[in-house]
């Protein structure tokens, strides 16, 4: 399956910008995947070839890319030097725990020492399924954030887990510690997600966003050395930076991360403390109900002994 044709509206924050870089700012892609993006033919602007990358966009232009069209985008070489935490595998199917740290696929300027790099060393066959950019890869988790990830070995099974992800049949659960206490401690935020008109880098609660749908339920509450809560979170869909965006929507962002407000100096914590600690879903071939959980990482959970309870 290769990846899907984009098409956008180029919104007023882009406005003359190059179209290389809203390319590589829309689709995730490296510069230099985009300028053979370019090359080839495959980007488009009101139905006509774009015939270089420092072509100035303007907004309510339709941008068309054909990332099939790049012959170019191939994945680095594996690497064997990647380390990758495997909790169960077969012959459909991988989970990993991915450290914090790990960026999940090449892309925006991140060619090599990927978690993509570390699987196609160990698991060669993965580079024929799904993406071609992003082999084997159902969903992603950010480079700080830490987890576990199902991955496809086959065609078959990439098809059956995207296709239960859409339907929202995966359950996917993190744990986030964010400044303040939410209130009530439990419910759903319920908010569309879209590229942010300000920071066209981030995401954030846009009126014509995507849907999101985040739930969250407060697990305990710290007052030094600052009022901050322990939640766990269920995405029932899964937009870029969603939890984040979320989180900081309702006044409680996670700590730790710069992006979305959560850095303010009163704690140390070695990154964004956002994990991925449950995984569930049905096998994509047999049927089985499987089910996954990872502890909270040592730099985690180190952060959690040095609060005071409430």
């Amino acid at each position: 399956m290769a990846a899907e044709v984009l098409t956008e509206v180029v919104p007023d924050a882009l406005d003359g910008e190059r179209v290389d870089r809203v390319v590589s700012l829309l689709t995730g892609r490296s510069r230099s995947e985009v300028t053979e993006l370019v090359r080839v033919g495959g980007v488009e602007l009101d139905g006509v070839v774009v015939p270089a990358g420092k072509l100035r966009v303007a907004a309510g232009q339709v941008l068309l890319v054909r990332p099939g069209d790049a012959p170019g985008t191939a994945l680095p070489e594996a690497d064997a030097g990647v380390a990758v935490s495997v909790v169960y595998e077969d012959a459909d199917i991988l989970v990993v725990d991915k450290p914090a740290g790990m960026v999940v696929h090449p892309g925006a300027g991140r060619e090599g020492g990927t978690l993509v790099s570390g699987l196609l060393a160990r698991y060669p066959e993965v580079a024929a399924v799904g993406d071609p950019t992003r082999p084997g890869i159902v969903h992603r988790l950010d480079r700080d954030t830490s987890g576990l990830l199902v991955v496809a070995r086959t065609s078959v099974a990439y098809e059956q887990l995207v296709a239960d992800l859409a339907a929202r049949t995966v359950t996917r659960r993190y744990v986030a510690l964010v400044w303040g206490v939410p209130d009530p401690r439990h419910g759903i935020v319920d908010a569309p997600i879209g590229r942010s008109p300000r920071q066209p880098m981030r995401q954030a609660v846009v009126a014509d966003g995507r849907p999101a749908r985040t739930r969250y339920a407060v697990r305990a509450v710290y007052a030094e050395p600052a009022e901050m809560a322990l939640l766990g979170l269920e995405l029932e869909t899964g937009r870029t930076h969603q939890i984040r965006v979320h989180l900081q929507a309702i006044g409680h962002p996670v700590v730790g991360d710069r992006d979305y407000g959560g850095e303010r100096g009163r704690i140390r914590t070695p990154r964004m403390f956002l994990h991925a600690e449950h995984l569930g879903f049905v096998h994509p071939t047999t049927g089985a109900a499987l089910s996954f959980d990872a502890p909270l990482p040592p730099d985690l959970a180190s952060v959690l002994a040095h609060l005071t309870p409430a």
